[in-house]
């Protein structure tokens, strides 16, 4: 049974006085590598499918969801049956909408159609790759380091119907490589994320990562304290996507929330960066295009499953420096006033020039006078939501540079900062590239970031962290 075949049945089924079915086909394909040697491969896959069943009352529309992995035909209607039971036990929702029909169907956003088989993926996807890795291993070898790592394909065909008649289908490639270096006491880390790996230079990742073990070869001990800092892309992607999780209109509205307004409200509209820069999300990003509607598999303050099928758009998060939006669900707008602006699967920051023909990493180092320049942030956990407050720790190099150039690696440090807090003291924001979040990598991969300059980061302690 196809997945399209099981979103047919399970509506043609439902007994409810509505229905959402969403089925998900997903292939993986992994490589793992230690000690300059691959460990392990394989080849995977799995299947999801969540019934949601809609029944009506005096008082408004109750929801039951159901999502169970691996179902068969003869699991079916058993599922379809306990979603429906779900819905008995419930009170009316509070987020009850009309469901999305046929006329407001999305493209479907990938070029595959309805009735195309699932989108495959195997080892094969990694074939220049990993010969590539090979030579690396040997380079690294031959300096007396070695490499670790891990490299990951999944392909997600993600097929949503209703008993309106809409019909959605979108397929989403998701890689990723994690490369660690170590040579004596020093470690390094680089990662990319990828839609097909043709795009990953592991030649060029093993390089940085021994020219940053060469780094290391010079310790400096620095204590706590603020320093000037410069923070790599995928450090600013780890904290903006904290930032965009923390960003739903609803928490923001009810006061709990840095977003919130004080005597009530949002702070859609206030100004929050030293800079004219921009967050935004768009489906259609080249690199990081994602599914054009909602995929909602539960009801929470931050997403609604009557809203499964609705049409998303390009939207700025922050534009020009100034709040300009936060995640809505239909019924968050209607309590805000705001517009419709659900979540969407990737995130770019841009500076001033709109990202292209910014300062490279490279650039920013070469005009500090005196600072510290990151490579990646990790255990990052929040402290206090009224202020996003975060705290976290650096992790495999930071160092020290002096007058243009890094003259050594310096310990890890704790650190207490805000995100948002850190957008009001932006001091130099460099050009926007694709790049990997180190901590929130199993979870959102679709992030393009500049490098950012903060003339005061706050490492609150010293950590013996390695």
């Amino acid at each position: 049974m196809g997945p399209q075949e099981a979103v047919e049945r399970a509506l043609s089924l439902s007994r409810a006085d509505g229905c959402v079915v969403i089925a998900e086909e997903s292939a993986n394909a992994n490589l793992r590598w230690a000690g300059n040697t691959l460990t392990t491969n394989g080849v995977s896959n799995t299947s999801r499918l969540t019934v949601v069943a809609l029944r009506g009352t005096a008082d408004g529309v109750a929801a039951g969801v159901v999502s169970r992995t691996a179902v068969g035909a003869d699991g079916l209607e058993d599922l379809v049956r306990a979603a429906e039971a779900d819905a008995a036990g419930n009170e009316p929702a509070e987020d009850a909408a009309p469901l999305v029909g046929a006329s407001g169907a999305p493209g479907a956003g990938s070029g595959a159609a309805w009735d195309d088989d699932p989108a495959e993926t195997g080892i094969g996807v990694f074939g220049a790759f990993a010969p590539a890795l090979g030579e690396a291993f040997g380079e690294a070898a031959s300096r007396g380091g070695k490499l670790y790592g891990f490299a990951n394909h999944t392909v997600t065909s993600t097929f949503v119907g209703t008993s309106e008649g809409l019909r959605a289908r979108y397929d989403q490639p998701t890689g990723l490589v994690e490369l660690n270096a170590k040579r004596g006491g020093g470690s390094a880390w680089s990662g990319a994320a990828t839609r097909d790996f043709a795009d990953v230079d592991a030649a060029a990742l093993a390089g940085g990562l021994a020219r940053r073990l060469d780094w290391s070869e010079r310790r400096v001990e620095l204590p706590a304290g603020r320093y000037e800092t410069i923070l790599p892309p995928s450090a600013v992607a780890d904290l903006m996507i904290y930032l965009y999780w923390s960003a739903g209109a609803r928490d923001a509205h009810d006061g709990r929330t840095v977003f919130s307004a004080p005597g009530g409200g949002t702070r859609v509209g206030d100004k929050l960066a030293s800079l004219p820069v921009t967050l935004s999300s768009d489906p259609g990003a080249a690199g990081l295009e994602c599914a054009p509607f909602v995929v909602a598999r539960l009801s929470d303050r931050e997403s609604s499953v009557f809203d499964n099928g609705l049409g998303l758009g390009r939207t700025e998060w922050i534009s020009g420096g100034t709040l300009a939006a936060l995640t809505q669900t239909r019924h968050s707008a209607a309590m805000t006033g705001l517009p419709v602006t659900p979540a969407i699967d990737n995130l770019t920051l841009a500076g001033p020039s709109g990202g292209a023909g910014g300062a490279s990493l490279e650039d920013m180092v070469a005009r500090t006078g005196r600072g510290l320049l990151l490579t990646c942030l990790w255990y990052i956990r929040e402290v206090d939501s009224q202020r996003l407050l975060l705290t976290g720790l650096t992790r495999d190099g930071v160092y020290l540079v002096e007058d243009g150039e890094v003259v050594g690696a310096v310990n890890n440090f704790r650190f207490n900062e805000s995100p948002v807090d850190l957008l009001s003291r932006l001091a130099e924001v460099g050009g926007t590239v694709p790049t990997l979040p180190r901590e929130w990598s199993d979870y959102f991969t679709r992030t393009a970031m500049p490098a950012v300059r903060v003339p005061d980061f706050n490492m609150s302690t010293v950590s013996k962290a390695s």
